[in-house]
Order: structure tokens, then sequence, then C-alpha cells
């Protein structure tokens, strides 16, 4: 059976599922907001406990990836994930997620080959390029300024 252009077209948009793009960024959008004024509150009730700001910021972020970690742990993160999209990878608390996932994943391997191992499978080379380019920052920075 031979189909025309026209044929096949209609058949292949008859068979596509329908775009939810916007639904889909608006989740997106307003869950990443909500984890940024998650943030914000902490950061604001650290301020009000007395805490200068950046020990307050500092603060904050050790607290988004503690939440993240054990959000993880029970596997809420996964949930918000499936739902949010892109949403959820708002940087602090994604990186947390992607920290420990592998780690518990592989945690029937054993604590040092499966979950210390594998913690780093993330982390290693976003240390490792992150730490580099720094360096690279810092020298360009240091050699302009001679």
């Amino acid at each position: 059976m031979e189909l025309s252009v026209k044929q096949y077209r209609r058949m292949a948009s008859a068979a596509t599922p329908k775009s939810k793009s916007l639904r889909d960024c608006t989740v997106a959008f307003g869950v990443g907001g909500a984890i940024c004024i998650l943030g914000q509150l902490m950061s604001d009730m650290y301020t009000m406990l007395g805490f200068s700001n950046d020990n307050a910021s500092l603060l904050t972020s050790s607290s988004l990836v503690l939440l993240s970690a054990i959000a993880t742990g029970l596997g809420v993160y996964d949930r918000l994930s499936r739902h949010a999209g892109a949403g959820s990878l708002v940087p602090i608390t994604g990186f947390a997620n992607a920290v420990v996932s592998p780690a518990i994943e592989f945690k029937s391997e054993g604590f040092i080959i499966g979950t210390a191992a594998k913690m780093f499978v993330i982390a290693g080379p976003v240390i490792v390029y992150g730490t580099t380019a720094s360096v690279i920052a810092g020298l360009i920075y240091y050699f302009m300024s001679m």
C-alpha cells in the first residue's frame, strides 16, 4: 500500500500526541518559583534569628541541600520531578538530588563500593570542572589586573 504525502501527514498527525508545552512550562515555573520562595523564606528566617546575611545565605543553602537529600531518600523528590519537570532542577536542590539518587540506587553494593563511590558519579565532574574553571578564572583575573 502506497501513501501519498498528504495521507501520510494526516495519519502521522492523528497518531502524534498533543503537546502540553504550555501546561508543562507553567507547572515548571510554578514549582521552581516555589522552591526559590522557600529559600527566600528560610534566608529571612535565619536573618530574623540574628545571623548575618552571609551566614543566613550559607544556612539557607545547607538547609535546601539537606531537605532535598531527605526528600530524595523518601522518594518525594522523584514524584515532584515527574510532575514539575525542569522546575525541580533549581540548581541547589537539583544538584542535591543528583548526588543522592545514585548513592541510594547503589546502596545494595555496600557503603564503600556502592553508596560512597556512586555518590560522586554526578558530583565528581561538577566539582572537578568547577574547581578547574575557578582556578582558570582566578588566574585570568590575576594576570589581567597586573
